[in-house]
């Protein structure tokens, strides 16, 4: 089974729709929906394996609403936007929680959010807004790799066998997850000038 642009079909275009109410728009706006519910759980009940499950859950939305995007044809030109902004929102307020309740350090939560800044501020710059620039192969697995390490590192804390192993596995995706969050940062970086220029040529002006 297709991991990466699961559900798509040989031969067949995807248009996205101006539609709003979709079935993978839902599941992104649920998604982050359990952000605070991870927070809760950890900061004020210390319930690391409940939110852990909500993690692996919330992670499992984010394969499901693009399967079903791209097999039933419900791709959006929201969605597009919406989800990965989605999953950069609650990987970055995850990991503030994780800092706060001291399961990782503050260079975690730096590494995460220099790139995220830096692309913010050239697309402010170049388009007043979110520059509209399709999910690169590599940011997906970046995403995945995260997504799959936050949980592992949430499990190392419980008082369970294999810690050690649940430890050393959680950074080895993290320590993936961070490099392709890197190179994925830069390569969207480049993508923005690049658009930004063109654009600026076009209409005379950065925005």
């Amino acid at each position: 089974m297709k991991f990466i642009n699961a559900g798509e079909r040989p031969g067949q275009r995807h248009v996205d729709s101006d539609a709003v109410f979709t079935i993978p728009n839902v599941l992104t706006i649920l998604r982050f929906m359990g952000v605070p519910v991870f927070i809760w759980l950890v900061l004020a009940q210390k319930e690391y394996a409940l939110a852990a499950l909500v993690l692996v859950i919330m992670g499992s939305t984010d394969w499901v609403d693009g399967y079903i995007a791209r097999r039933f044809n419900q791709t959006s030109r929201l969605g597009r936007i919406m989800d990965p902004i989605a999953d950069r929102l609650a990987l970055i307020a995850v990991a503030v929680t994780l800092v706060i309740a001291g399961v990782v350090e503050w260079w975690y939560l730096t590494a995460l959010v220099v790139p995220d800044a830096i692309l913010l501020a050239a697309s402010l710059y170049y388009f007043h807004s979110h520059p509209d620039l399709p999910v690169s192969r590599i940011g997906k697995i970046r995403t995945a790799l995260l997504l799959v390490g936050t949980p592992l590192l949430v499990l190392a804390k419980l008082p369970i066998p294999l810690t050690e192993v649940y430890f050393t596995a959680a950074w080895i995706f993290l320590g993936l997850g961070l490099l392709g969050h890197w190179v994925a940062g830069y390569n969207y970086f480049l993508a923005i000038i690049r658009k930004g220029r063109l654009r600026a040529a076009r209409d005379g002006g950065p925005g």
